[in-house]
């Protein structure tokens, strides 16, 4: 994750209703324990804090908003990468979705088919993280996405999973699948 980018999150194991994300403006490689900060999933309340001027993450309201429709999700990881970024050009600033190619590392996203049609939800970018966050509540309430998985436009991808490994595993399929697109 270049500079202070990204942002980490992950339920917390005692409450499925709060998880611990980052510390804002933190280098996610020089990271301790106590630079996460535990958080209400349903509210903008912190809940915990090991310092006592550690803020969360700007981002935080997309993290509770994963947790509030996918509550298979355990982790989530956001992460900012050139090549997500223009692979998502290349649909065009009105597509609210990126058609993925029937690549075998679909696979890692749960898609088990032989020519998948599979896409990558696709939201806008805004200053307002929490109109992100409310677009993402709208529309995975009504329509869960195909892939655990999503991007914000000329901003990075979000991706969670049962585990923290998981999640993991998927950032690295999903850029792998955005670095294959942003290539051809």
């Amino acid at each position: 994750m270049a500079g202070t980018a990204g942002n980490l999150s992950t339920r917390s194991s005692t409450s499925n209703d709060q998880f611990w994300i980052n510390s804002s403006g933190l280098a996610k490689g020089n990271m301790e324990a106590n630079d996460m900060i535990l958080c209400d999933i349903n509210s903008d309340k912190v809940i915990q804090r090991f310092k006592s001027k550690a803020k969360p993450s700007a981002e935080t309201s997309i993290h509770q908003a994963i947790y509030q429709c996918v509550p298979e999700a355990n982790a989530c990881l956001h992460i900012h990468t050139v090549d997500a970024c223009l692979a998502t050009e290349k649909a065009g600033e009105k597509s609210t979705e990126l058609a993925l190619p029937p690549l075998e590392m679909v696979k890692g996203l749960g898609v088990w088919e032989q020519t998948p049609d599979v896409s990558l939800t696709l939201f806008d970018n805004t200053l307002d993280v929490g109109l992100i966050a409310a677009q993402i509540k709208r529309r995975f309430k009504h329509t869960p996405p195909q892939i655990p998985a999503l991007m914000i436009k000329h901003h990075g991808i979000t991706v969670w999973g049962r585990s923290l490994q998981e999640a993991y595993n998927r950032v690295e399929i999903v850029e792998f699948i955005m670095s294959y697109l942003a290539r051809r």
